[in-house]
């Protein structure tokens, strides 16, 4: 099987954009992007991220609280930030809670305790346990065929 082709048939699936956040000795805050979120159940209310077992996020979550930050059409560079490629100028604006650290500004933020983790081949699938949340009304940024997109730009899209 080709894994670029697979990837790009994966990408025909508009997903929201998150950066997962942490705490590492309470000083520390790391992020990595994930596309790959999903709500799971409300009672229990429970979410979703699927990590890379060769990312180095994927030894930090093991049984490590974690914050989904749903970006915002705005943060762009942001996304970038956390999948690895700096960018210059960029400064990351926290807000902490009891489980970890938020990015400020997001579109949504979901603070989660550990709950299970499952092997998904070379990914691990974490579910969360939902300990508390927050949104605001806002455009929402989203990945598409390889390209970040706004909400707002698919609303307009569907209404024409």
């Amino acid at each position: 099987m080709n894994v670029r082709e697979l990837r790009n048939c994966f990408g025909c699936f508009a997903t929201g954009v998150t950066v997962v956040t942490w705490s590492e000795d309470d000083e520390v805050k790391k992020g990595i992007t994930v596309n790959s979120f999903t709500s799971v159940s409300l009672d229990p209310p429970l979410v979703l991220v699927s990590i890379d077992k060769n990312a180095r996020a994927y030894e930090s979550l093991k049984d490590n609280n974690f914050i989904v930050n749903i970006l915002s059409a705005g943060q762009e560079a942001v996304a970038w930030q956390f999948a690895g490629r700096e960018q210059q100028g960029l400064t990351i604006e926290w807000e902490e809670s009891e489980l970890g650290p938020k990015i400020r500004d997001s579109l949504a933020t979901i603070e989660c305790k550990p709950w299970k983790e499952y092997d998904g081949g070379d990914h691990v699938l974490f579910i969360g346990e939902v300990q508390d949340y927050t949104y605001q009304e806002d455009d929402g940024l989203v990945f598409l065929k390889g390209k970040f997109r706004q909400t707002k730009a698919i609303e307009n899209y569907v209404t024409d």
